[in-house]
């Protein structure tokens, strides 16, 4: 079938892609009450193409991470925890923007701050990419792949920090949220932001507890998420 990989019988990549960017154009352009937004397209245009090219990536050159990251079931319960907290924050994110940009401009905002934040996405989305290119076990939950042989990542941006993808994730939020134009829809992306350093802490002392080789790795990468901070 045309909805189905052919080896495993999950929903095809595309077809998750397709109607999850269905969704986040609702999500920003109902609250807005209209489709004339400049920054709402953009967005739109850059997640989409930068999302495609992914998946496309992975498709041909790492089919097992594009796997792993389809996975959302998680077996720690903190895990679980931290995603259920997270979740309606993570909505009132999309949906907040076009209330505060667009339909009642409480924030207005200069288009140059719309500017920085879609170098600031850009920017973030780079880094996402040569972090997946590096991390073959680049999981949504949080695990240690022992099937597929788990060991520490210590190359390109593992040099720097041990969680590079959080620290991506967090400046795609944030970078988010001005590219929008909504200064209030920082509010529920601080508190995304919390519920990110807590799973960094308490995987950082799953990885400490249950990788080889990673108590030696973490001495000589000291920090977590920000270099030369934490």
């Amino acid at each position: 079938m045309i909805l189905l990989n052919d080896t495993n019988s999950e929903p095809n990549p595309y077809v998750r892609f397709i109607i999850m960017y269905i969704f986040i154009a609702l999500a920003l352009f109902l609250p807005a009450g209209t489709i004339f937004w400049l920054q709402g397209w953009i967005y739109i245009l850059i997640m989409i193409t930068c999302s495609a090219s992914f998946i496309t990536y992975l498709t041909k050159k790492d089919p097992e991470l594009l796997k792993a990251r389809a996975k959302t079931k998680t077996t720690e319960s903190w895990d679980k925890k931290l995603g259920i907290i997270g979740t309606p924050f993570f909505i009132l994110m999309y949906i907040l923007p076009g209330f505060d940009a667009v339909r009642f401009q409480w924030s207005n905002l200069p288009l140059y701050i719309s500017v920085i934040g879609f170098i600031g996405m850009i920017l973030a989305i780079i880094l996402f990419f040569l972090v997946s290119r590096e991390n073959t076990y680049l999981s949504r939950v949080v695990e240690i792949q022992e099937e597929r042989g788990h060991k520490v990542i210590t190359t390109g941006p593992y040099r720097i920090v041990r969680h590079p993808m959080y620290s991506a994730v967090i400046v795609l939020y944030i970078s988010h949220c001005i590219a929008l134009g909504s200064l209030f829809s920082l509010i529920p992306c601080a508190i995304i932001i919390i519920t990110i350093i807590l799973r960094t802490i308490r995987e950082d002392k799953m990885l400490h507890e249950q990788l080889e080789d990673y108590k030696e790795y973490a001495q000589k990468t000291r920090y977590k998420l920000i270099p030369g901070i934490w």
